[in-house]
């Protein structure tokens, strides 16, 4: 009989861990949070130090009721939560529930679901990480106060149904900033050139790069057939330098990078890479092994990786490559600020679980994601490319063009991810040896035109970018964040790049006017560095939202006197009215957006409004 409860949030990480585990553990599922603020009203008590008031999740009661009488039949309960500030939150909340000992050893944390990983984390039990839960409350609290306090306001203001967001609302400023960029740009003329000189094994090509020792500004066609007209039609070898350059592999992926890749490559959404991401950590059904976690927690900002996930990826490297291929020390990849070195980078559990002796047991989009992770950790870990290369500057008159050219020496990782780093320099097909002084025939002069392009619309990868290089939010927010502003309304995603709606403009003008800091990048990032201090236990939760609340607080009081009531006009859609004729606007309800005839109440005609969502099909696991 089991004497041992372990209690997972989801029912395939059950499953999967009930396959390491003997008859003596009982485990099973939360079903996620069991324990969250109400819906229905503010739940935070400001008068009391922002206490919240947390109330078990509708439709949770018969399910807490099963682990409290689980609980109590149990010599020992194990809360195994993912390994993270909500994974440690869910494990507090069900610890109150259950009316565990408070203090007691009682959470075991893995970053992979493998039979060893499992069974060590059972070994060294620890207490429930109380600076974990209480980053977790403080960014929850401040959430609640944004987005309960600030929402109201656009109701009053601008529409009914907004919303407001501490990083949402940046994410949507950012879109908006953008497009007025682009809309306020002038583009201009300007023109580059290059020479095509007679080396002794072919032609060499040189970009100039100084005009009159400054940096060349050509503005017109007519200025560079002049510059043309004055050259020699020779050129003289002014420095030569070869030699051979090493490029080292990219690092594993961490939550962002993944999420980042995955959109340019496969074309997912931040969502969807997540949701796929979930079902390969949690464990897929193989037909010889049984249920298997094929790759690490995929929430992580760390690009440390295991000695024991070091070792395998060598073996794999010599067994399938060569010695040479691989690393003779284990490569030491640099992470960003607050991470916690005990935390892994995203890699296969097993790198002998190649892609293609899983193709036909995972569908086809898990496949193409784990192939992804698969690659870029293999190539993590094998030697760098090498390139022999020249550089050599060329002078005409008062001109300097320069010749960058390699040849690759040995492939290294490019041997695994050949399509991820391509040579920045021109690859020659030979390397030409020139001397100091040596006069190059010119063969061809190569002028273009160009002309300034305004910067692109974000994609989903490049606003992730984006935001983490400006330390908004965090790696996990990302997919959720995205998600809001498009049912929001505030964007639309048109050819995989967002576009502001005039709803967004006018959200973003609003709180740009009276809640600047609220959309500041900088106010943000500084907001999730005190998050952090709290995590690490350096900062009280408490006062962290003080420093926040009572600033925002009077500014809400100046906004509720001082804002206009400004009504968002409806958007006119091509949709005509059978009834009458007219074109259709989209209007917002309680229950989404539909289409409805402007003629009202005369003519009531509405529709439907049809949104293609990127979910998964219950069945088949693919995209939809």
């Amino acid at each position: 009989m089991a004497d041992t409860l372990i209690i997972v949030e989801s029912p395939t990480k059950a499953r999967t861990i009930s396959r390491f585990l003997s008859g003596r553990y009982q485990i099973k599922a939360s079903l996620g949070h069991v324990r969250d603020l109400p819906k229905s009203q503010f739940g935070i008590d400001l008068d009391k130090d922002y206490e919240p008031k947390y109330i078990t999740i509708r439709g949770k009661g018969e399910l807490l009721k099963e682990l409290r009488t689980a609980a109590k039949k149990a010599k020992k309960v194990y809360l195994a939560t993912d390994p993270d500030r909500e994974g440690e939150a869910i494990s507090w909340h069900l610890a109150e529930a259950l009316k565990l000992e408070k203090g007691s050893a009682n959470r075991i944390e893995f970053r992979e679901i493998t039979a060893a990983a499992v069974k060590e984390a059972i070994k060294n039990p620890r207490p429930i990480d109380q600076d974990f839960v209480d980053a977790q409350q403080a960014r929850r609290v401040l959430d609640r106060i944004v987005g309960y306090k600030l929402s109201p306001l656009l109701w009053r203001k601008l529409r009914y149904g907004l919303s407001a967001g501490r990083v949402q609302s940046v994410a949507v400023a950012l879109i908006c900033d953008r497009e007025r960029e682009i809309e306020g740009f002038v583009s201009e003329e300007y023109w580059t050139l290059e020479v095509s000189c007679q080396g002794d094994n072919g032609a060499l090509k040189a970009k100039l790069i100084e005009l009159e020792g400054a940096k060349p500004d050509l503005k017109s066609e007519t200025q560079v057939n002049g510059l043309i007209a004055s050259f020699d039609p020779a050129c003289r070898v002014l420095s030569f330098k070869k030699g051979e350059r090493r490029r080292l592999p990219q690092p594993p992926y961490i939550t962002s990078t993944l999420q980042q890749d995955a959109s340019r490559r496969l074309g997912f959404t931040a969502r969807k890479t997540m949701m796929l991401a979930q079902q390969l950590y949690e464990g897929i059904e193989l037909a010889k092994e049984g249920a298997v976690g094929l790759i690490t927690y995929m929430r992580t900002d760390s690009v440390n990786i295991a000695d024991s996930a070091y070792q395998q990826a060598q073996e794999y490297i010599s067994a399938n490559f060569g010695n040479e291929y691989g690393l003779k020390t284990k490569r030491k990849f640099s992470s960003g600020r607050n991470v916690q070195e005990a935390h892994e980078a995203i890699r296969p559990t097993d790198i002998f679980r190649t892609p293609d002796n899983l193709k036909s047991q995972l569908s086809r989009d898990q496949l193409r994601l784990y192939r992804l992770i698969w690659e870029r950790f293999l190539a993590s870990q094998m030697a760098a490319a090498i390139f022999d290369y020249v550089t050599a500057d060329l002078k005409n008159k008062e001109a300097v063009f320069r010749l960058n050219g390699s040849v690759e020496k040995f492939p290294g990782f490019l041997k695994v991810l050949r399509t991820e780093d391509k040579d920045q320099e021109e690859d020659l097909g030979f390397l030409p040896i020139l001397e100091v002084g040596q006069s190059l025939k010119v063969e061809e002069w190569l002028p273009k035109q160009h002309f300034t392009q305004p910067p692109n619309r974000y994609s989903e990868a490049q606003l992730i970018k984006t935001m983490e290089d400006l330390g908004i939010g965090r790696p996990s927010t990302y997919a959720p964040t995205i998600d809001t502003i498009q049912k929001r309304e505030y964007v639309n995603r048109q050819e995989r790049r967002f576009y502001p709606t005039e709803l967004g403009h006018s959200v973003t003008d609003l709180l740009r006017e009276y809640f600047s800091d609220l959309i500041d990048t900088d106010f943000t990032a500084q907001l999730e560095e005190q998050l952090d201090l709290v995590e690490a236990g350096k900062l009280n939760w408490i006062k962290a939202i003080d420093d926040f609340y009572l600033p925002f607080a009077e500014l809400l009081a100046e906004a509720e006197k001082n804002i206009p009531v400004k009504e968002v006009e409806d958007e006119v859609t091509d949709e005509i009215c059978e009834l009458c004729g007219r074109n259709m606007v989209i209007k917002r309800g309680r229950f989404g957006s539909f289409l409805a005839c402007p003629g009202y109440p005369e003519c009531k005609n509405t529709k439907n409004l049809t949104v293609k969502l990127d979910i998964a099909c219950p069945f088949c696991k693919e995209g939809t």
